[in-house]
């Protein structure tokens, strides 16, 4: 086997130490070399190490037959992988440690208890589980704050969903330092509550369960059971070929946890159990079709699936954005349970769940939310594509759309402007940062939703486009854009509408719409032309090509260029030291650049004095004043 890499020097990429070289660690350690990661792959024997090397070797010729990757890529990131016997040269000088071997606890906490003398003290230490307590796991760590859960799904190189799992003892840094993590890999993370099944196995396992459950009663046909699946997930496979698929054990071992965790409805079903023992695959194809049975298949699945989701988002599991983001990335649903609900609404929903449940009389769990939902006659479920984080006098308005990079649809600008517009009223708040959740502020308009408008929807697209944009300018409130990774489209637009634009290095700026055959139509144009003069703006539009962050600011319409590591601090630092200027006089000074740049001369100095002025009135400026005297940091009230 080839041996273990020299020691880190300065400058060389952080090591990620992967402890199991079957098909979840040969996935794992294949993504986190195709990331740039300096990765050591660990197992107990060389025969299992060439077999792990081995399937990312034809992961990789398929990339490449497929013109997806070049033969040099392919070699570059095999290059830097390498692959040992030596567990405390694996993970005595790794940044991060992610243990994949055999889904068993005690298999797991030996091999926790065998590198635990090993572990560098910054080490963060993940397993990679689908169903075992993270919390448990954690009491074999020294450090159980550095322990959290990962649960790649397969095939680990390929599918962008995590989960990221924090035991009770898991620092919240951590989990930040995972989620970051997981971006990096080109993965889309949902932070989800150290439960059985976690997230998506909670409803997904049991919904394989529930086909084999409706085969063995004799309700449908496996070919129509299969139909349903298909059609009401939108997915090529339906339950049994997507059981034939990944294995049949896997969905019955998963079961078996859930069972212990949560009881009896989620135990195998006997068809299932006998499926398993037999050790053959289903043959779905076989038997008659039952199309009449259908319709109450699909109220089943549906029953179950919705009673699950709106259960595990009651008890904390995840939040229900995240839930379907689990379903859409994860396993390629092409909508979630909570779009579904949306689609039936809330009180067929809860007739659904609860005609489920009666089939469990006192074992069935139903969200007490959902009910209440519906009997207060809400009609869907509020998801929401934008969140805010507070950080003191500083709030975070962070795009959240990260499956398609920040994509902007008109559900999204329509919070984005009730956002900006309830921040407005809160007396506590002095900055605004605008950023994404992912390390992408936002790739442009969403052109899926967009190549269905016609004339008068398309106007009323850009018209709501620029709402947002002029609910940031009018903000009464200093507003920092942070630009990560790309701002294209209708997302520079939006970003040239806060007062202040940092971009990450490197991160791409522009306005691409003509390569589309439209152009920018939410304020894009007129407030890029007003920052860098009509001739400049003229060439970036016409040629659709976008800037690098260093040229932008050459050009003037980006502030300034952070280090793309820190961008997120520095962004946090200059909003900190902006919130502990006097926010009166901070509130006015916006208002009088923003009123003054397209006046005459004479009547902007006139508006200047006046607005300075006015600053002598406040208590502010007598505490600014008297705290300069006394050489001591102001307290300023906002009076």
């Amino acid at each position: 086997m080839e041996g273990m890499a020299a020691a880190r020097t300065e400058g060389t990429p952080e090591i990620v130490a992967v402890l199991g070289s079957g098909n979840m660690g040969s996935g794992i350690a294949h993504a986190a070399a195709q990331a740039g990661y300096s990765v050591r792959v660990r197992d107990v024997t060389g025969e299992a190490l060439a077999r792990g090397r081995s399937l990312i070797e034809t992961t990789l010729e398929g990339g490449v037959r497929r013109g997806k990757i070049s033969p040099e890529r392919s070699r570059e990131i095999l290059g830097r992988i390498s692959f040992t016997t030596d567990l405390p040269a694996t993970v005595s000088d790794a940044a991060f440690v992610i243990e994949a071997v055999f889904e068993e606890e005690r298999v797991k906490e030996a091999l926790f208890a065998e590198m635990a003398p090993h572990l560098g003290e910054g080490a963060i230490v993940a397993t990679n589980t689908s169903s075992l307590s993270v919390t448990r796991l954690a009491r074999g760590i020294p450090n159980p704050g550095r322990f959290a859960g990962l649960h790649f799904f397969y095939p680990a190189a390929l599918n962008r969903l995590l989960e990221v799992i924090g035991g009770e003892a898991t620092a919240p840094e951590v989990l930040d330092r995972l989620e970051a993590f997981a971006y990096r890999l080109r993965k889309i993370p949902i932070r989800v509550r150290d439960r059985a099944g976690f997230a998506v196995n909670r409803f997904f396992v049991p919904y394989l369960n529930e086909a084999a459950r409706l085969l063995g009663e004799g309700e449908a046909g496996a070919a129509t059971i299969e139909k349903v699946g298909r059609e009401l997930f939108g997915t090529s496979l339906g339950p049994f070929e997507l059981m034939n698929v990944t294995g049949i054990p896997i969905a019955y071992h998963s079961l078996r946890s859930l069972e212990a965790a949560f009881g009896g409805p989620y135990a195998p079903c006997d068809r299932l159990r006998s499926q398993f023992e037999s050790g053959t695959p289903w043959n779905w194809r076989e038997g008659p079709e039952t199309p009449e049975r259908a319709e109450d298949v699909r109220r089943r699945f549906q029953g179950l699936v919705l009673g699950i989701a709106t259960e595990l988002v009651h008890e904390g599991v995840a939040t229900a954005e995240a839930t379907d983001r689990g379903a859409t990335v994860g396993l390629r649903w092409s909508r979630g349970p909570f779009a579904i609900l949306n689609e039936v609404g809330l009180a067929e929903g809860a007739a659904l769940v609860n005609a489920y449940a009666s089939r469990w009389p006192g074992k069935w769990a139903i969200s007490p939310e959902l009910e209440s939902r519906a009997r207060a006659g809400a009609t869907a479920w509020p998801l929401r594509q934008l969140r805010v984080e507070r950080r003191g006098a500083v709030a975070w308005v962070l795009l959240d759309r990260p499956e398609v990079l920040n994509s902007l649809g008109s559900v999204l600008l329509g919070q984005l402007r009730e956002t900006f517009d309830d921040l407005a009223t809160d007396p506590e708040l002095r900055v605004v940062v605008l950023a994404g959740s992912s390390p992408v502020f936002a790739a442009g308009a969403d052109i899926a939703e967009m190549a269905e408008k016609d004339l008068p929807a398309a106007r009323a697209f850009g018209f709501l486009g620029q709402a947002a944009a002029d609910a940031i300018a009018r903000f009464p409130h200093p507003v920092l854009a942070l630009v990560e990774g790309y701002a294209l489209g209708g997302g520079l637009e939006l970003a040239l509408a806060c007062d202040l634009l940092l971009a990450a290095s490197g991160a791409r700026l522009g306005l691409p719409e003509t390569s589309v055959g439209i152009h920018p139509g939410m304020g894009g144009a007129s407030r890029l032309a007003r920052l860098i003069g009509p001739a400049r703006a003229k060439h970036l539009i016409f040629t659709a090509v976008p800037v690098v962050a260093e040229e932008a600011m050459r050009l003037g319409f980006v502030t300034a260029v952070v280090p793309a590591q820190t961008a997120r601090a520095e962004a946090q630092r200059i909003a900190e030291v902006i919130a502990s200027r006097a926010p009166l006089a901070v509130a006015a000074a916006k208002q009088l650049l923003d009123a003054g740049q397209d006046a005459p001369l004479a009547a902007a100095l006139r508006l200047e004095g006046e607005s300075a002025a006015q600053t002598f009135a406040t208590a502010d400026r007598t505490e600014g004043m008297q705290a300069f005297l006394q050489r001591r940091p102001p307290r300023f009230q906002g009076r």
